[in-house]
């Protein structure tokens, strides 16, 4: 890897972790807001939601247009607004000026992913793609380690309000270090044909192309599946195992910490032997610890450690080759739009697991949490199902390959 691809990759890497980090302290907030707000589980499920879906609206709009501007400027224009509403957070006195700021945020930062994504798969060759989105995925575990613990001690020791303008600042200063060394992204422009097909001429092209269909499933699948217990794990570890505000964020720093090292490793790991091989050994790694987490008996906390420990590792793994797959199934000229969908596909099916699982969990009048461990079932379902598509996709990749192959060398003999 060059020293200008890890300039980039860096760039990205700090700008994700900004991005994600304000999802990660919105979940571990659970314990706060409901209480503060006096609101129920549904409705701080709905606040969840409210960002994941206005994001998933956003990036739907988005695909329609995206692929005709240089990735950098639309990039910097989605920033830039996720973070005015980022700050709109910190400031909200009421439930609902929070939850139009969540909105606000959303529809900016529903461009942000799909733009970082297309980036790395415009700058890396497929081959190499594993070892980049392993970088990329490495914020996640950084916003993990440093970021929700962090907010969360300035929630124990301030309010809530805190964590949301430390993210506003963090991202305030690193918008003039990607304005000034990120090189303009239009590599697609130049390799474009013909300006994008109108909407309906995307979507037909979408749902007509059984490559784009399975990547879209997979997408849903792995968001789904993994956010349907993730909203609610801080307030179940605090109010129905009794562990303490300063115990609950050593949860996210231990498997931060983890994934910090072991994402980098699992993206080498994915191009060494193979994408879909990984994905499918961490799926069923993960069925273990999802299974004791939504069921877990009065325990010692280091126990409860181990288990989401190994958890984090094996859930932010299998996102690495996931991903590398995904962003393989359409040209570099329509890759901003489709990775756009990709985003919004993501950020619907977030909300949905949230608004689902929100449904679901009843809290009682002590604020303990019922009913946790049925959300754990359905998602060790939507992971298993994950398999399958896949497996699917994988082939038909191959075979795609193999007929592209066919045809340069019948080009070369004539």
């Amino acid at each position: 890897m060059s020293a200008k691809e890890r300039i980039i990759l860096l760039l990205l890497s700090a700008l994700n972790f900004t991005h994600i980090l304000d999802f990660m302290i919105m979940m571990p907030l659970g314990n706060y807001l409901m209480p503060y707000f006096q609101i129920s589980s549904q409705q701080f499920s709905l606040l969840v939601a409210a960002y994941t879906f206005s994001a998933g609206a956003s990036g739907f709009l988005a695909a329609f247009f995206v692929d005709r501007f240089d990735r950098k400027r639309v990039l910097l224009f989605g920033y830039i607004g996720f973070l005015i509403g980022t700050f709109c957070c910190a400031v909200a006195p009421t439930y609902t000026i929070l939850f139009a700021s969540r909105i606000v945020a959303g529809l900016f930062g529903g461009l942000i992913g799909a733009q970082v994504l297309s980036i790395v798969a415009d700058l890396i060759p497929y081959e190499r793609r594993g070892a980049a989105m392993g970088m990329i995925m490495a914020a996640f575990s950084v916003a993990s380690v440093f970021g929700g613990p962090f907010g969360l001690y300035i929630a124990n020791h301030f309010n809530w309000h805190g964590p949301f303008y430390f993210v506003a600042g963090l991202g305030i200063v690193l918008v003039p270090f990607i304005m000034r060394y990120m090189p303009k992204m239009n590599a697609h422009l130049k390799t474009s044909k013909a300006t994008p097909a109108n909407p309906l001429g995307l979507m037909k092209g979408i749902v007509t192309d059984s490559n784009q269909v399975l990547a879209l499933a997979l997408s849903a699948c792995l968001m789904m599946g993994h956010f349907m217990i993730i909203p609610f794990l801080n307030p179940f570890m605090e109010f129905n195992m009794g562990f303490s505000k300063t115990q609950t964020p050593m949860i996210y720093m231990v498997g931060g910490a983890l994934t910090l090292f072991s994402s980098p490793l699992m993206g080498k790991l994915a191009d060494k032997i193979g994408k879909h091989r990984l994905f499918v050994i961490l799926v069923i790694l993960a069925v273990v610890p999802i299974a004791l987490i939504t069921n877990l008996p009065k325990i010692p906390f280091y126990l409860v450690l181990t288990i989401t420990g190994f958890w984090f590792v094996v859930s932010s793994g299998r996102s690495i080759p996931a991903q590398a797959m995904i962003s393989n199934v359409v040209p570099p000229e329509r890759r901003g739009s489709f990775m756009s969908f990709n985003s919004s596909v993501q950020q619907i099916f977030v909300g949905l697991a949230s608004v689902i699982a929100g449904i679901i969990i009843v809290k009682t009048p002590s604020n303990q949490i019922l009913h946790y461990e049925v959300t754990g079932y359905i998602s060790i379902a939507i992971i298993l199902l994950s398999i399958v598509i896949a497996g699917r996709l994988n082939t038909k990749q191959k075979q795609n390959n193999r007929l592209l192959q066919e045809y340069e060398d019948s080009k070369a003999e004539v």
